[in-house]
């Protein structure tokens, strides 16, 4: 009989259903919170009536009006602050696709229960394409960033000590700037000698 291994630890606090449900959820109302409230202020200041339908209706996303031009500006905008939403919520590279994905799928039912009918209109399928491409793209980069960043030890803290003659510091670097220690521990570098110093 074979035996199983047993999970890694974390493995089923990561890929809870429970978490993954609640990410969905926290996600999804971000983003439709974002929407509105650039949808209510761009209709607000265009001196437009504000109603649901600008929202959740995929009929109000014509390529023929300026508001429908506005309204997928407002879109793409709103997928540009999904970009942080992921990078806050979800935080891993590998589970950006999952999520943009299943964010656009839940946007396309609403709209199509909302609307009672699936969208039909060019432009609504091509404004989804692109906020999912920005998303994915934006998430996957935003994500990698954060997962690549080098992690500190603390190495700074050798630099704070005295040196034996109470010269603090002198020939040594802290790893900021260019062609410094990038981790913090820093770097030697050669100090001339002043004259009427004994060699040793």
């Amino acid at each position: 009989m074979r035996h199983r291994r047993p999970p890694r630890p974390g493995a089923l606090q990561t890929l809870s259903p429970l978490r993954i449900l609640t990410q969905i959820l926290l996600l999804q109302t971000l983003h439709y919170a974002t929407a509105f409230a650039l949808i209510l202020f761009t209709a607000l200041a265009a001196g437009n009536p504000f109603s649901l339908d600008l929202v959740l209706s995929w009929r109000s996303l014509r390529g023929d009006t300026t508001i429908g031009w506005t309204l997928g500006l407002c879109w793409v905008m709103c997928a540009g602050a999904g970009i942080i939403s992921i990078l806050l919520l979800i935080a891993r590279s590998k589970l950006v696709l999952d999520f943009a994905l299943s964010l656009h799928f839940i946007h396309l039912l609403v709209t199509s229960l909302y609307s009672k009918a699936i969208p039909r209109n060019w432009l609504w399928w091509v404004l989804q394409a692109v906020s999912a491409s920005l998303m994915v793209g934006g998430g996957v980069w935003a994500c990698r960033w954060r997962e690549l960043r080098p992690i500190e030890f603390g190495g700074g803290a050798a630099a704070k000590g005295k040196g034996r003659d109470g010269d603090e510091g002198v020939g040594y670097l802290v790893g900021k700037g260019k062609g410094r220690g990038r981790d913090g521990g820093g770097e030697y570098e050669m100090v001339g000698i002043k004259d009427g110093e004994d060699s040793v």
